[in-house]
């Protein structure tokens, strides 16, 4: 089976940085896209980044020059560096990432657990 697993979530002061990561394991075959969601309490879960197989990069509006999305495709990986951060960006912060599994190349969604990221003011 294939899971996601995040890494790099806490506590930072409004003007801060953190950066996440997402290491995808299992039985991959290849990966397609990967994405960065976030989800605030009482808020639906909303799109903050993607990264394609090909290298096309996507920012929501609310992160785009404050956030930078990369991705390491040897080693499944992908990222995501957050500076000058504001207490609005506290949220869960999920990784996501379609994925072809190996043997019978079946294409699939896969979520990670979430990290939780809480900016102070």
């Amino acid at each position: 089976q294939v899971q996601l697993v995040e890494s790099g979530g806490g506590l930072v002061q409004a003007g801060g940085s953190l950066r996440l990561s997402c290491a995808a394991s299992g039985n991959i075959f290849s990966i397609n896209v990967m994405a960065w969601y976030r989800q605030a309490p009482g808020k639906q879960r909303e799109l903050v980044a993607s990264y394609t197989r090909g290298g096309y990069t996507n920012y929501a509006e609310f992160v785009k020059g404050r956030f930078t999305i990369s991705r390491d495709n040897a080693k499944n990986t992908v990222y995501l560096q957050m500076s000058s951060l504001k207490p609005e960006d506290t949220a869960v912060y999920y990784c996501n990432a379609e994925i072809i599994a190996g043997g019978l190349k079946i294409i699939s969604d896969y979520w990670g657990q979430g990290t939780q990221v809480t900016v102070s003011s």
